[in-house]
């Protein structure tokens, strides 16, 4: 199916409520959908030895959390990248480039993000192949007020499932390590109890996988997730869908996403 403007979405949801799935059913119906990950790009700069890549890695060695403004201006140099942001006052600035010239004391603020960044305008394309779900950022609402002053989203949607049946899902999960492969006895079990499909190999549970670190984990985002929400609500972009499962959620949200984008089929 075919978008008649920019798609511009986050997915809030707890751990365990399944965005990657909805992630990737919805980039497969809507083939003009990209996914942006804070996450992805951090850990590309990281490895190409970019300079933010290299003050970022600097801050995760002493246990430090990486600042918004980083996550921000990767998010900016992706997107100007694929030419979806422009601003025609400010140079370009490429996280993918050479840290020579890179001076020991610069920050990331004054070599990423020059004065007037903040307070510039930027334009941002309606086209429908400017279309993208960011994924880890933003978490609070105040990252999401950060955002706002950079592109604007136009549908968040909160994928609200039961607590208990998260806790069940995640109490029925068994893994294949080597893979990645991952199976549940409630909905996708495997041909042979305790066995991987492909190889045979025995499974195994996840460490983290435990009922009271996850209703830790749940509460947690509760209480993160809430001003988050309101943020959105406020701006008349949060849609809320709910349901027990994925394939209970997907059909709801393409259908919402159909009449929201004008999904048209080729």
């Amino acid at each position: 199916m075919s978008l008649t403007r920019a798609a511009r979405i986050i997915l809030v949801g707890a751990p365990g409520v399944g965005k990657g799935t909805q992630t990737d059913r919805l980039m497969r119906k809507f083939p003009e959908l990209a996914s942006i990950s804070s996450g992805d790009l951090l850990r590309k700069n990281v490895r190409e030895r970019t300079p933010l890549g290299i003050q970022a890695e600097s801050k995760m060695k002493a246990g430090a959390l990486v600042p918004d403004t980083m996550i921000l201006r990767l998010i900016i140099n992706e997107l100007t990248n694929r030419g979806w942001l422009t601003n025609d006052t400010i140079r370009p600035y490429t996280v993918y480039s050479s840290s020579i010239g890179m001076d020991q004391d610069d920050t990331v603020d004054s070599v990423f993000i020059p004065s007037g960044l903040r307070t510039s305008k930027y334009n941002y394309s309606d086209h429908p192949s400017a279309s993208f779900i960011l994924d880890g950022f933003p978490r609070t609402a105040a990252q999401a007020a950060q955002l706002d002053d950079l592109i604007p989203i136009n549908l968040v949607v909160n994928l609200d499932t039961p607590t208990d049946i998260i806790i069940d899902r995640i109490c029925n999960r068994w893994v294949h390590a080597p893979s990645g492969r991952v199976y549940n006895t409630t909905f996708n079990a495997p041909k042979v109890e305790g066995k991987d499909d492909v190889t045979g190999e025995p499974l195994t549970r996840r460490e983290d996988d435990d009922p009271e670190v996850w209703k830790a984990r749940l509460k947690n985002f509760k209480e993160t997730s809430l001003p988050l929400l309101e943020h959105y609500d406020k701006m008349g972009v949060l849609w809320n869908v709910r349901g027990n499962s994925s394939d209970e959620i997907t059909p709801r949200l393409i259908k919402e996403f159909g009449r929201r984008f004008g999904a048209l089929d080729n």
